[in-house]
């Protein structure tokens, strides 16, 4: 099926913008590759829009019990163990969840045959009558769109206008469409994988940092750049687009915004409309005002990189139009999310910290920063193809014990001998999975000490995402 639209170059890529009318899906045949948590919200929206539709996934069919059965009752047609090229006769749309690489054969048969690809995502923002906030970045971003969602919230509080909440953060919003009126806002988390695809963008739109991540997938850094530029690319003069001025390749993508520019950073902008610190608060220039959100000192998160994860939230409110003080109350009482600094309870003098969330080297190395006590790290997990030698180097300088578990444990470990520093970990260890790397760091921790789970590596290996291997900690950590 395809889409009329308008074309938009970035990058010599050539890009199409969707415009006009919410497609129909009655009677179409849709394709839904992958049948994770994106899959099966697609597989049940596109049922109840009386589309007719085949998921396939690469997976056994006993390995998909529970994924089924939560489409119980619905007509939908299964393909297991494979993506066959028959899954594309009379197909209309193609729907790729996040995990399925753009590059999959089947994607690129389906271009070739002119068939439309999409994902969860793209559907919804086609469909959701309200504004979107939509907000990408290699780190930050869950702690941002749900401190995002908590202003508006607060903004609401006395109203009949609602916020969702969704997305890459762990929840589509595609069962919530039926709900969601014009006056409400969505704020959405967006990953690189779901921007690969996408050809609309949300009216707010903000672009947190960019650092190496995910070249296991993307390849190269300019790919990577280019599929998180596209939550831009399609904006129009009335959107506003809101970046990191202290990251170099974030604020550089302000030259193909289309619409207004906001930025956020520690320090005063030189000019244009920002979020930023001055005198000790979290201040804001929009236009002519020069308004204060609330003293930095009020705020509960640990770390620089949160400090500016809350700027640019208050950033992202200032563009959706909510009021300071709805900023200053939805950071009241935050701690952070789930799986991002939590802390899970003390053992024998000992914080234990679950930060499962970090699935990147970098992510890793400011989570070890939030912290002036002893450490002992928990890092391992799957790599990203990713470089391990600036975490290497903070790992010989703050960190007392060294405990790796899962594939790019010995990876890790090789970083670690290579890196200059005298001083060094007392001890690394290695185990065979995270539930043996929890009680190696009982064993070794100390009252004082900081004991986090620090992956720096993705989940996939062992779990079926960050949240699965958070909660498993979790568990581990409570029966100490």
């Amino acid at each position: 099926m395809t889409i009329p639209g308008i074309e938009v170059e970035f990058r010599g890529v050539r890009l199409i913008r969707s415009v006009g009318r919410v497609p129909e899906w009655k009677g179409k045949r849709v394709v839904v590759i992958g049948l994770a948590r994106q899959g099966v919200a697609l597989t049940r929206y596109m049922s109840g829009q009386g589309a007719e539709v085949v998921v396939s996934d690469i997976q056994p069919a006993e390995a998909l019990v529970e994924a089924r059965h939560e489409l119980s009752g619905l007509p939908v047609e299964y393909v297991f163990g494979g993506h066959p090229p028959a899954l594309l006769e009379r197909a209309d749309l193609l729907c790729l969840s996040g995990g399925v690489p753009a590059d999959l054969p089947l994607a690129l048969q389906a271009r070739e045959r002119g068939i439309a690809l999409s994902n969860d995502s793209q559907i919804f923002l086609e469909a959701c009558p309200s504004p979107v906030i939509g907000i990408t970045g290699s780190a930050g971003k869950t702690t941002t769109t749900a401190l995002v969602g908590r202003m508006a919230a607060a903004q609401f509080e006395e109203t009949e206008r609602r916020v969702w909440v969704g997305g890459n953060i762990g929840r589509s919003l595609l069962a919530d469409l039926p709900a969601i009126g014009p006056e409400d806002l969505v704020v959405m988390e967006l990953s690189s994988f779901q921007l690969e695809l996408m050809t609309t963008s949300p009216q707010v739109a903000a672009i947190l940092n960019l650092t190496p991540n995910h070249l296991d997938r993307h390849r190269t850094m300019e790919a990577y750049i280019a599929c998180k530029a596209r939550i831009l690319a399609f904006q129009t003069e009335e959107d506003v687009a809101v970046l990191g001025r202290e990251d170099a390749d974030a604020w550089a993508l302000r030259e193909m915004v289309i619409g207004k520019v906001i930025s956020f950073s520690q320090s005063e902008p030189d000019e244009g409309d920002g979020a930023y610190i001055a005198q000790g608060a979290i201040r804001l220039r929009i236009g002519a005002d020069d308004l204060t959100v609330c003293p930095v000192g009020a705020i509960e998160l640990r770390g620089e990189h949160n400090l500016l994860n809350v700027i640019a939230a208050c950033a992202l409110a200032a563009a959706a139009g909510l009021s300071p003080d709805a900023m200053s109350e939805g950071l009241r009482g935050f701690r952070g999310v789930e799986h991002r600094l939590e802390f899970v309870r003390r053992v024998r003098g000992a914080d234990w910290y679950n930060d499962s969330i970090a699935t990147a080297p970098e992510r890793a190395i400011a989570a070890m920063r939030s912290f002036d006590e002893p450490l002992v790290i928990l890092a391992g997990g799957r790599d990203k193809d990713l470089p391990w030698g600036e975490f290497a180097a903070i790992v010989r300088q703050r960190v007392d014990h060294l405990i790796l578990f899962g594939e790019a444990a010995e990876k890790i470990a090789q970083a670690v001998e290579n890196a200059s520093g005298e001083r060094g970990p007392l001890s690394i260890d290695i185990c065979a999975g995270l539930e043996a790397a929890v009680q190696q760091a009982a064993w070794v921790a100390e009252p004082g000490d900081v004991v986090l789970l620090a992956p720096g590596g993705t989940s996939f290996d062992e779990f079926k995402d960050f949240a699965e291997r958070g909660e498993r900690y979790r568990t581990l950590v409570e029966v100490l």
